[in-house]
C-alpha cells in the first residue's frame, strides 16, 4: 500500500499543481486585491502643489462619490493614462481628486499638470508615500472610487482607458449613486 502511495504521488502532484496553474489562466493578473475595499479612508491631510489653494484631505473625499488618481511626472504609464482623465473632467461625471506621488520636487507636479492639464478638483502632494501606503498603493497610476462616506469601493491598478471605465468603474458608480439616493 505505502509502495503505491510512493509510485502515485508524484502524479497526483503534477495533476494538483496544473490544476492550480489552470485556475489561474481566466484571473486578470492586473486585478490586485486589497484588504482595504469597503473600508473608511484613514484620515490624511496633504499639502497642495505650491501655488495652488487645492489641497487634498480625506475631509474631501466625504460628501460626494469621487475618484483618487495616483501619478507622477515620472510616471511614463501616468502620461498614457492623461488624456483620458482629461476626458472624464471634461465630461463631469464625478469629480477627480490626485495624488501627486513621489516627485524629485514640488515643481515637477506642477509642471507636468501645467504640460498636459489639469483633471483634478484637488491634488496633493505625498512625497514620503505616507498617504499611498496606507491607501495599499503599489504603483503608479492607481485610481480609487471613494463612495460619499468616504468608503473605497473600488481599487484598479494600472492605466484607466474607456474600456476600464465602461466595464468597470462607471457602472459601479451608477450602482453606488444610486444606493446613495433618499429614494432607494
Amino acid at each position: 500500500m505505502v509502495r503505491k502511495v510512493i509510485i502515485f504521488a508524484p502524479t497526483l502532484l503534477f495533476v494538483a499543481l496544473v490544476g492550480l496553474f489552470a485556475s489561474r489562466l481566466n484571473k486578470d493578473p492586473s486585478a490586485l486585491p486589497s484588504v482595504l475595499l469597503d473600508t473608511p479612508v484613514a484620515p490624511f491631510s496633504l499639502d497642495a502643489l505650491p501655488g495652488r489653494d487645492r489641497p487634498l484631505s480625506s475631509d474631501v473625499l466625504r460628501g460626494q462619490l469621487s475618484l483618487v488618481n495616483v501619478f507622477g511626472s515620472w510616471c511614463v504609464a501616468c502620461r498614457e493614462e492623461h488624456e483620458f482623465l482629461m476626458t472624464l473632467k471634461a465630461q463631469g461625471d464625478v469629480p477627480i481628486h490626485g495624488i501627486n506621488w513621489r516627485e524629485r520636487s514640488p515643481a515637477d507636479g506642477i509642471r507636468w499638470l501645467e504640460k498636459h492639464g489639469d483633471p483634478y478638483d484637488h491634488v496633493g502632494q505625498d512625497p514620503d508615500s505616507r498617504v499611498a501606503i496606507a491607501l495599499g498603493v503599489t504603483g503608479a497610476p492607481e485610481t480609487f472610487v471613494i463612495d460619499a462616506a468616504g468608503i473605497i469601493r473600488y481599487r484598479h491598478a494600472g492605466v484607466l482607458t474607456p474600456a476600464i471605465w465602461a466595464s468597470a468603474l462607471k457602472p459601479l458608480i451608477d450602482h453606488l449613486r444610486h444606493s446613495e439616493s433618499p429614494l432607494s
